[in-house]
């Protein structure tokens, strides 16, 4: 095989410093540092290419995957091992996720709009869906700076037709998203909660928006509460459903946590010695769990009245680099988290210890987000190489990794949901993905 012999006569070349071995033309090239001149032999470059071609060969094996299901995985194999006794629930289960996961295919999604100018026309930063999953937020970078949103309504994704609508009132700012999640004041995910950055005079904010601003089908309607905090820059922003602390929500600022009664307007502060990068509200208390650039992750019980010092700290838990993300599991005996090595970690929060962790997440800079699905018992995780990762939340077993349909790069970090209901009660089940301009699902 001439591509092994090449590769095996590239390992045992000598490295030299300040040079290149192409094996292709069997010689060294000289390194040279490209700043400003283009110079297409610059260790980055060469790395890209590599990236490149690893990314469109797993798109063609992908594409070929289509004809054949993925060998050693029979369903029906599979169940009649399971009701032969011959395997476990728990591997019968992992099995059957696995098959599931590798037998997803991408399909593009048309995305209309009743200004057509606006569809498609700016890459896609944020998506974020309600709890029901009808409906996605979605944020877009705007090519003139700032950032557009709108909501998607999921509800014409079937299994046949592969559409979506997207509500023809699309808001622009000047100013980048932070960080964004649903609220619900009035009714469950009524309002969209959204960080907006400062730029030179104007200080950064917090909004309040209703979602039906969004949507054009009763213009009789008037829309529920709409406000606005002023707010230093907000990291990460969460809403709060424990009925203790009604009609809060929090935001992770730098060096500290203020949580916020959005009807009166009361604020609480609590001082924090790291920037907050993640935030999540318990259901079952009013306590919120917070996640820091110094890898250390605490929770807040808010009913606290007394905070001098840091003994309003309930629970600590430590990582060794930044928390980009956090994800309290439903029973919330367990908190998932990851961090900018890269690592995702399963914490027992009885024991404040680590029970699981989850290998092959790329990270070293960015703040991804986790996305758990307890029901179908999956993790997802987009990496900075720009790669979808999802693993078996029991087991840990890394069951598929996705390339991105476009070449990696920092403005192409794919956004992604998973969902067993996407559109709803009677939607269909799988991965959204949204890149560039593009919105795709991976039918599951």
């Amino acid at each position: 095989d001439p591509s092994s012999s090449s590769s095996t006569q590239n390992s045992v070349v000598p490295e030299l410093p300040g040079f290149y071995y192409d094996s292709e033309k069997n010689r060294y090239f000289r390194l040279l540092p490209g700043h400003n001149n283009y110079n297409p032999l610059t260790k980055e470059s060469i790395q890209y290419k590599v990236v490149e071609c690893k990314r469109l060969r797993l798109l063609e094996e992908e594409d070929k995957q289509k004809k054949k299901t993925r060998a050693g995985l029979n369903s029906s194999v599979l169940l009649q091992k399971r009701q032969l006794g011959l395997l476990s629930s728990t591997s019968y289960c992992r099995l059957v996720h696995e098959l599931k996961v590798n037998c997803m295919q991408r399909r593009k999604i048309e995305i209309h709009s009743p200004d057509s100018s606006v569809a498609g026309t700016n890459n896609f930063k944020i998506i974020v869906a309600d709890v029901a999953c009808e409906r996605i937020f979605t944020v877009n970078d705007v090519e003139h700076g700032g950032c557009k949103y709108g909501i998607i309504n999921l509800s014409g994704l079937g299994k046949e037709s592969l559409t979506v609508e997207m509500y023809d009132n699309l808001y622009f700012t000047n100013r980048k998203v932070n960080s964004v999640c649903w609220a619900s004041l009035t009714h469950p995910d009524s309002h969209v909660k959204l960080c907006l950055m400062g730029i030179a005079e104007t200080p950064g904010c917090a909004s309040l928006l209703p979602a039906s601003l969004f949507s054009s089908t009763n213009p009789g309607d008037r829309p529920g509460m709409l406000c606005s905090f002023k707010i230093s820059t907000a990291w990460s922003c969460a809403w709060c459903l424990n009925p203790q602390a009604d009609n809060c929500f929090s935001t992770g600022l730098t060096r500290r946590v203020l949580v916020t009664n959005v009807v009166t307007g009361h604020r609480q502060t609590f001082g924090t010695s790291s920037d907050v990068l993640a935030q999540q509200f318990a259901r079952q208390t009013p306590v919120l769990y917070n996640g820091c650039r110094s890898g250390e992750i605490f929770s807040i019980d808010v009913r606290q009245r007394n905070r001098k010092g840091q003994s309003w700290k309930a629970i600590r838990l430590f990582h060794g680099s930044a928390v980009t993300s956090i994800h309290l599991m439903e029973a919330e005996h367990y908190l998932m988290a990851a961090d900018m090595a890269g690592k995702i970690k399963l914490w027992d929060l009885r024991t404040t210890k680590c029970v699981k962790q989850y290998h092959g997440h790329h990270n070293e800079y960015a703040i991804l987000p986790l996305h758990v699905n307890e029901e179908e018992g999956l993790l997802t995780a987009v990496g900075q190489d720009c790669y979808t990762r999802i693993w078996s939340l029991q087991d840990t077993h890394l069951l598929r990794t996705i390339p991105s349909p476009h070449p990696s790069s920092k403005d192409a970090i794919p956004s992604v949901v998973f969902s067993s209901r996407l559109g709803g009660r009677r939607g269909v089940p799988g991965l959204l993905m949204a890149v560039k301009q593009d919105l795709y699902h991976f039918s599951y």
